[in-house]
């Protein structure tokens, strides 16, 4: 039975019962007393009843967002028979035909959305019952988290680097991914996660810059960047040369030659290395330790301050080593120097 079936049906009612009520007086009047059998009979009409809930019926979601509305329905006929529900929208797609059904919105434009039921028993002695549901669909734009990439404080040459991330804020319910990059070096461990470690090895002098990229808050670009710079590598001492027991002008050769190196960088410093010998004399080493810091000082004009002796490990025989470092080198390991 259609709906306008229904209104028929009631408005022949009505105006039956409404010309029942004008005859029956004059009806009355002309029958006996004693007749007291009823005119008219009551009918009483009974519309199927029907509820509909929407939950939630507000709910946020931009373009790209999932948003589902779950339509929750329960109808009753007089006659008991079983219901029938058809549902439709204005906007996104229903799934199912039952009772209780989902109601997908997502990637709608933000605003007010409604869904319709229509509810039938497949029957025609019985009129349709109607509902509708209305939801707001909002859009609250994604914001970034604070994201703040720290460096280590320690940097060293050849040592790996380990920087992490801490990130607050930001739209809720997005799940944090983190995606590094680095400009130098290899990301040795941590890759997916808040820390990780970078090999720098063969990297002195060189800057290491690494980028943390959070994805998931729609086109924002949520980064953050920390830059490092290794140092340069330290020069490192040089043997010049080296000799034993040799005759006085073979050593001067030795030594102009040396001299015309401290010479050509006048920063660097002089370590004069001398080896006792086991079986020498005494004193020979102070002897010709200062024989060759008086041939550098007055011969070749470098200044004593710029000279260091060392007496090392004795060997077999006397044996001197000429050791040059530049301005900022460590004294070589070989000499017994820290």
């Amino acid at each position: 039975m259609s709906k306008t079936h229904c209104r028929l049906i009631a408005l022949v009612l009505s105006v039956a019962l409404l010309g029942l009520m004008i005859l029956a007086p004059d009806a009355l009047a002309k029958k006996p007393r004693k007749n007291k059998r009823k005119a008219t009979e009551d009918y009483v009409y009974r519309a199927p009843t029907i509820t509909l809930n929407a939950s939630p019926t507000v709910l946020t979601a931009c373009a790209g967002q999932s948003a589902h509305v779950q339509l929750d329905a329960r109808a009753s006929f007089p006659s008991g028979a079983n219901p029938r529900y058809h549902w439709s929208a204005n906007g996104g797609r229903i799934e199912g035909s039952g009772a209780t059904t989902d109601w997908d919105l997502s990637g709608l434009k933000p605003g007010y959305y409604k869904a319709s039921l229509e509810v039938d028993n497949g029957l025609t002695d019985e009129c349709l019952a109607f509902s509708s549901a209305m939801v707001l669909l909002k859009c609250t734009p994604p914001t970034c988290p604070n994201i703040m990439v720290s460096c280590p404080e320690k940097v060293e040459i050849n040592q790996p680097l380990t920087f992490c991330v801490s990130a607050a804020g930001g739209s809720p319910g997005v799940k944090p991914v983190y995606e590094w990059t680095v400009t130098a070096g290899k990301i040795v461990s941590g890759e997916g996660t808040n820390c990780i470690t970078v090999d720098t090895t063969g990297l002195a002098g060189q800057s290491v810059r690494a980028t943390l990229n959070m994805p998931g808050y729609n086109d924002l670009n949520c980064s953050a960047t920390c830059i490092v710079q290794i140092p340069n590598e330290l020069p490192k001492c040089r043997k010049f040369d080296e000799y034993s027991k040799i005759t006085r002008n073979d050593e001067k050769a030795r030594l102009d030659n040396y001299g015309i190196e401290l010479q050509n960088d006048p920063t660097s410093t002089a370590y004069v290395v001398v080896y006792p010998g086991r079986t020498g004399k005494p004193g020979e080493v102070q002897q010709r330790s200062a024989r060759v810091v008086d041939y550098l000082a007055n011969s070749r004009g470098i200044d004593k301050q710029r000279i260091i002796v060392v007496v090392s490990s004795a060997r077999d025989e006397l044996m001197v080593e000429l050791w040059v470092c530049p301005q900022g080198a460590k004294p070589p390991k070989s000499v017994g120097m820290p």
